[in-house]
């Protein structure tokens, strides 16, 4: 089959299109304006005026105080730095708690502490419900003497579920625990006021709000205890070593900009696309179905199993036609297994295998949602007409 002639890309989640705002205003600082922010001179004064100004826009759009932010290279160090301060904080005790559905650089890093600080460390992983939320009860029960930080995604990356970040960091503050929540998914598509929702820390990564890749922050709340992760020189106020990443820092700070005029749009106008899209899969395609809570979710975002087929070959007929999204299943890295995410929701093994994630933005529009579900039903059918377990089902 010929290369499709236009892209339509769904996988947002995964990363997304820097904004050309973005880009229009990070360019000066590859030529003209190349300055070192950090230096005394005038001529690197203002590029360092202008990572000031990012900062400034960060702390906006989650109602922070500039101060507050600290840049990192993506959302990976971010989640790092804030757990391993928060065990350095108070090396006496050596309990955490998570869940089962986190994100690798969560999941992986709590995994591994165990081993990497002598086994002192334990680690809680919460169950979740069938429809991927979190009981609150079962949170709260889970908490002991000896918790010294929770880890907690914002929204899921793979399903959108939101969780209840508001009050189980209200739960922890009233035990005296460092809360650190990985919002890379959600900064940008929901608001968030952290005036309001009492987290200690909060990672946020650049590629998933429409800047460019290798860029992140960690917020750290004023008069949170904290060691740095990456230590040398003064940047960053002592905090995070190493020479800014000034172009794409500017460029997330436009970014967040952005998304904060954005965000009405993206619970409505997207929110209204997502919502038409899953509609019309769920009703045109038979055996398919939701993954995730009905309503407690990222506007954007779309989890649908299709039983009986597998992920991969699924991803493999949309990108024939152009459609960019993701499998829900681990296939595509060359394992049987299915998602860590909809295992522990209890999806059965037959969907698990075959679910789809699309994530939306800004940038999509009606008439690519009606390609698609132009396209699905008859590359669902196909696929199942070769698949055995459909035959037999």
């Amino acid at each position: 089959m010929s290369r499709p002639d236009r892209t339509i890309y769904m996988d947002n989640n995964a990363t997304t299109m820097v904004a050309p705002e973005v880009l229009e205003t990070m360019m000066p600082y590859f030529s003209a304006l190349y300055g070192n922010p950090s230096s005394m001179h005038s001529f690197g004064g203002q590029v360092g005026k202008a990572v000031r100004t990012a900062r400034e826009q960060i702390a906006g759009l989650i109602n922070a105080e500039a101060e507050e932010i600290i840049f990192t290279s993506c959302g990976t160090e971010s989640d790092s730095t804030a757990i391993l301060a928060a065990l350095q904080a108070q090396p006496e005790k050596r309990h955490i708690v998570t869940t089962r559905v986190e994100h690798p650089a969560v999941k992986n890093l709590c995994r591994s502490l165990d081993s990497l600080t002598g086994h002192k460390h334990r680690v809680t992983e919460l169950p979740v419900e069938s429809d991927g939320t979190i009981d609150l009860q079962r949170f709260e029960d889970s908490l002991t003497d000896e918790t010294v930080v929770v880890s907690i995604m914002w929204a899921n990356n793979e399903t959108g579920v939101i969780f209840p970040i508001e009050e189980m960091a209200g739960i922890a503050k009233n035990r005296g625990i460092l809360f650190h929540t990985d919002g890379v998914q959600a900064v940008g598509k929901i608001p968030i006021d952290l005036a309001r929702v009492p987290v200690d820390f909060l990672s946020i990564s650049g590629h998933k709000l429409h800047a460019p890749k290798g860029v992140g922050v960690l917020y750290v709340r004023k008069r949170t205890p904290f060691v740095p992760f990456l230590i040398g020189g003064h940047q960053e106020q002592g905090r995070r070593g190493g020479t800014e990443n000034v172009a794409s820092i500017i460029g997330m700070g436009k970014a967040c900009e952005l998304a904060g005029r954005h965000i009405v749009k993206e619970n409505t106008t997207v929110k209204a696309l997502r919502d038409k899209l899953e509609k019309g899969l769920l009703e045109k395609i038979p055996n398919s179905l939701l993954n995730g809570h009905k309503s407690k979710r990222l506007p954007n975002t779309a989890n649908i199993s299709f039983e009986y087929v597998e992920g991969e070959a699924i991803l493999l007929h949309m990108d024939r036609f152009g459609i960019c999204a993701s499998s829900g299943s681990a296939c595509t890295s060359g394992s049987l297994e299915p998602s860590h995410v909809l295992r522990a929701m209890g999806v059965p093994f037959t969907a698990a295998h075959g679910s789809i994630r699309f994530s939306l933005s800004v940038y999509n529009n009606e008439d690519e949602v009606d390609f698609v579900l132009d396209k699905m039903p008859g590359i669902i059918a196909n696929l199942r007409n070769m698949s055995p377990f459909w035959q037999n089902r």
